[in-house]
């Protein structure tokens, strides 16, 4: 085979690859690269008691344009769908739906895409949640664990410094006329 042929079948895969991925979704997702091209809708699903519900479908969609997004609880019953849509879009009655394995929509919730437009840099986002004590359930640890975090790095960054300051104290001779 020569290389000719080699680089015309490897182009011709790939526009092949491309050309079966366009219909599915490739030009919304390359357009969702900046926060001011996409909206995210995320929340928890929760049981009657508080639980977390897994493998729930979420449809989240724009009720004035025909943006739909699906996709399934985790399982911590978390969910995040992102909609693609820009600043003519501020102020769009967006509609949340939790169906059941049936198909059957279980739960709505209609929300307002608020954003400020003028702001490309903020992730626009809002939160949905479905039943009782998801308010509980997040994603990110208690406030607590940062602050922890923050004093344990700051105590060691102290004790190094401690441990450096005695180290080259002793090296430079500053400690004549003690006994060691």
């Amino acid at each position: 085979m020569t290389l000719r042929t080699v680089i015309a079948k490897t182009f011709l895969s790939w526009a092949m690859v491309w050309l079966w991925m366009l219909p599915y979704g490739v030009p919304v997702a390359v357009a969702e690269h900046e926060a001011d091209h996409r909206f995210t809708v995320e929340g928890s699903v929760c049981g009657v008691g508080g639980e977390p519900v897994a493998g729930v479908e979420i449809v989240a969609k724009d009720a004035r344009i025909s943006v739909v997004r699906t996709t399934l609880t985790d399982d911590r019953g978390h969910y995040k769908v992102t909609l693609h849509l820009h600043n003519d879009n501020k102020g769009d009655p967006i509609v949340v739906f939790v169906k059941d394995t049936d198909g059957k929509i279980q739960q709505e919730r209609q929300v307002t895409a608020d954003f400020d437009p003028k702001d490309v840099h903020t992730e626009r986002k809002t939160t949905v949640n479905f039943g009782s004590g998801c308010e509980a359930l997040s994603d990110e640890p208690p406030a607590w664990v940062y602050y922890g975090a923050g004093l344990a790095v700051l105590a060691g960054g102290v004790w190094a410094g401690v441990r450096l300051f005695r180290v080259r104290t002793q090296r430079t001779g500053s400690h004549k006329g003690r006994k060691r």
